[in-house]
């Protein structure tokens, strides 16, 4: 009698914690999926499909067991590079897993939203760059939190005179997220696509591969200032990170 007591004080609990985030996130259909950690990150799983956003226009499916069991410890050991004062200052507490997330039909790897302290992250992207994506959406969190750190005007000048970015992300066709081997002051073809994609692709790679960021700066200056700036950026909020 205890134990079932004791089963169902814990499912109310779950319950609860569930609604609340509701509340919150506006994100329906999420379950807890693990609370408790180091760094306070709540981790949601999503029992069905959803759609949210204007117009419905983001989308994401439900979470296999299968798939999530396989995908968790990869996403957890990322996340915890980052402690807890750093998630708080990026106003990070939050992360929604899903598959197959799609913004305007677009396919995403993930979706930040420092209003709502949320990372939705799909579980499906492409094993290749799954790692560096994790790191890539946390950096737009990172930089909504922190503009006048990393400043798009001041990035932008250390690239040659006759570059431009697109006017966004998806006006642009330079998707491409493999590294270049002659990277010209850009680390992959995304990284051309705008100033805010540039540093997510740097500060992505400093996370996952900080051997090969090494070896191309002393080849290429344009390079090398845009990683000194996101470096003397990311210090600026957490001496501990990079």
């Amino acid at each position: 009698m205890k134990i079932l007591f004791l089963i169902i004080i814990f499912f109310q609990i779950t319950h609860i914690n569930a609604d609340e985030i509701y509340n919150l996130l506006k994100i329906p259909n999420l379950e807890v999926y693990k609370f408790k950690n180091d760094n306070n990150i709540r981790y949601l799983n999503s029992k069905k499909n959803f759609k949210i956003g204007v117009n419905n226009n983001i989308s994401c499916n439900k979470s296999y067991p299968e798939n999530l069991g396989n995908k968790f410890p990869i996403i957890e050991k990322n996340i915890d590079f980052y402690n807890s004062a750093f998630l708080n200052k990026i106003s990070l507490k939050y992360i929604v897993l899903c598959e197959d997330l799609f913004v305007s039909e677009i396919n995403t790897g993930g979706i930040p939203d420092t209003e709502k302290r949320t990372l939705i992250l799909d579980i499906n992207f492409n094993a290749k760059y799954f790692e560096r994506m994790i790191h890539h959406e946390i950096f737009h969190m990172i930089q909504k939190s922190n503009m006048e750190i990393f400043d798009e005007g001041h990035f932008t000048s250390f690239n040659d005179d006759n570059f431009k970015y697109a006017e966004c992300s998806t006006c642009s066709d330079r998707l491409n997220l493999d590294l270049y081997n002659d990277t010209n002051g850009f680390l992959t073809e995304y990284s051309k696509s705008i100033a805010s994609e540039d540093m997510a692709e740097i500060f992505s790679f400093l996370m996952t591969d900080k051997i090969s960021i090494e070896a191309l700066i002393k080849k290429d200056k344009i390079l090398e200032k845009k990683v000194t700036f996101i470096k003397s950026g990311i210090l600026k909020i957490d001496k501990n990170i990079l």
